[in-house]
């Protein structure tokens, strides 16, 4: 095997060049799919307004922290996941990053799929009539469901994200350069078209208007927590593999700042287009309450509002099949914009390893094309997948926390994040990451498995329920148990100047 080629000493041509592949990161379907549902299901009889404040708490004592270690420890290691926890937590730890890695490799395997259910819509939006009834919509998603197109599309959605990566951060940024730009363009010009609906601002007062008595409901907080934690990309290990890429004299925290509120932006941005949408063509038919109903149903796979609710609703709407166009087309581009990164932050693993970065490529894609046909062949595939790994993202968060503890919080602060034309975070940012994450990362863990052993199967102990407490600790603990056993043959491989002697 050969050693790293050298092109994987690249780095990012500009700082916006950096900012928008790493918000290609953070904007993905969570933000236009998941965050418009988890609002409605989580307001008051006057708004959601409460939510969104607690929502942006949570951005500021998890979201924003964990983006902050992420740039600094990428920037200071220059290496993938695995040898950069080596570097920053000690050799022994390395498994720690190998557990990041594989949970957003894991991920990478079923949100193929996804995006190939984007390129599909679009596809359908383009060239056939939009859905007039919901027996229609559920047609045409059942017909898709039971051909061959998820898995020919998924490949799709592999080969076209391995095409880019192959050509290492600059085919990345690159790319991301065009899509990015263009996802926010599209997203404003739906915003403005959905808020030019009659009764379109009742959905806009529900979204923004508090219903205070919300807050002392625990699971909002912990709903909150959760979405950020899915949709910013914080502790995913993505930035951290971005980052190995930036500038030395590239600023940590302003970053961080521009990739969590950026990121939180586009959410609310395309929350506001959806709530407008849905209140003003549903509003003079159902109650406030049935329409918050149909919001909150998620549907096959959690596909409810996105694939059968709104190419309806734009169906009613005078110019609705070019506003459909564009909305499946934002979703494809975020889609496969987070796609990007899944795909180099496991092929950045093996270039450490000393495999030529191309020949990594065509591993990660072949890899994960056949490790994602079965969530390509069965949505409760892809649902298991989703919940398992998902809640996983809560341990690989607290486990990013963990390396930075085991540096110290204060020294890796003044080592690796402070630089002198950024802002300084001081001790606030130590405690938020030696204390407010790890607290948060472990009290929502719990909260999960609560949830899978008492809401979501009645079997909490059958690994084969596929959302049962035991198939979340069967399938975490067999990963752990690789990982953790072959931990000294990756850091050889990865940092042989450290590991001689372990």
């Amino acid at each position: 095997m050969s050693t790293a080629p050298a092109a994987d000493s690249q780095r990012f041509s500009s700082r916006i060049g950096l900012i928008l592949s790493v918000l290609g990161i953070a904007v993905g379907t969570g933000n236009i799919w998941r965050f418009p549902r988890i609002v409605a299901g989580n307001g008051g009889e006057d708004g959601a307004g409460a939510f969104v404040v607690a929502w942006a708490v949570c951005l500021l004592t998890w979201s924003i922290p964990l983006i902050i270690a992420e740039y600094a420890m990428g920037r200071a290691g220059r290496k993938g996941v695995p040898g950069t926890f080596g570097q920053i937590a000690g050799p022994k730890f390395g498994w720690m990053g190998a557990f990041v890695v594989f949970v957003a490799t894991a991920i990478m395997f079923y949100y193929s799929v996804v995006a190939g259910w984007c390129f599909y819509y679009l596809g359908v939006t383009v060239v056939d009539p939009l859905p007039f009834s919901t027996e229609t919509a559920f047609g045409v998603w059942n017909g898709f469901q039971g051909s061959l197109w998820p898995l020919v599309l998924h490949g799709m959605a592999m080969l076209l994200g391995g095409l880019a990566v192959a050509r290492g951060i600059k085919g990345i940024e690159k790319v991301n350069k065009i899509l990015i730009p263009t996802l926010l363009g599209i997203v404003i010009l739906c915003v403005i078209n959905a808020l030019r609906l009659p009764g379109a601002m009742d959905g806009v007062a529900y979204l923004f208007t508090p219903d205070w008595s919300t807050l002392s409901n625990a699971s909002l907080w912990l709903e909150a927590l959760t979405q950020n934690a899915w949709d910013t990309g914080a502790g995913w290990g993505l930035i951290l593999t971005y980052a190995a890429y930036m500038g030395a004299k590239d600023t940590v925290v302003r970053n961080a700042f521009i990739t969590g509120v950026g990121n939180n932006m586009v959410s609310l941005l395309a929350a506001t287009m959806i709530f407008a949408t849905v209140f003003s063509l549903l509003g003079a038919q159902m109650s406030q309450a049935e329409v918050l109903g149909v919001m909150q149903d998620s549907g096959p796979a959690s596909t409810g509002l996105t694939f059968i609710w709104m190419p309806q609703l734009f169906g009613q709407m005078a110019g609705g099949k070019a506003f459909a166009i564009l909305f499946f087309l934002a979703l494809s581009f975020a889609a496969i914009s987070s796609l990007l990164s899944m795909i180099e932050l496991a092929t950045r693993v093996l270039v450490d390893a000393g495999i030529d970065r191309k020949k990594a490529v065509a591993i990660v894609g072949g890899v994960g094309f056949l490790l994602g046909v079965p969530s390509a062949l069965s949505a409760d595939i892809l649902g298991n997948q989703d919940f398992v790994w998902g809640v996983g993202l809560m341990i690989s968060g607290a486990f990013v926390a963990f390396a930075v503890l085991r540096f110290g919080v204060t020294k890796f602060r003044k080592a690796h994040v402070n630089t002198p034309d950024d802002w300084r975070p001081g001790r606030v940012w130590d405690v938020l990451i030696g204390f407010a994450v790890p607290v948060q990362a472990v009290v929502l863990l719990i909260w999960w498995m609560w949830q899978a052993a008492t809401a979501y199967s009645t079997n909490w102990w059958d690994p084969l329920e596929p959302y049962s407490l035991m198939t979340c600790v069967v399938q975490w603990t067999i990963v752990l148990g690789v990982l953790i056993a072959s931990n000294r043959w990756l850091m050889r491989r990865t940092l042989p100047d450290l590991t001689r002697d372990m």
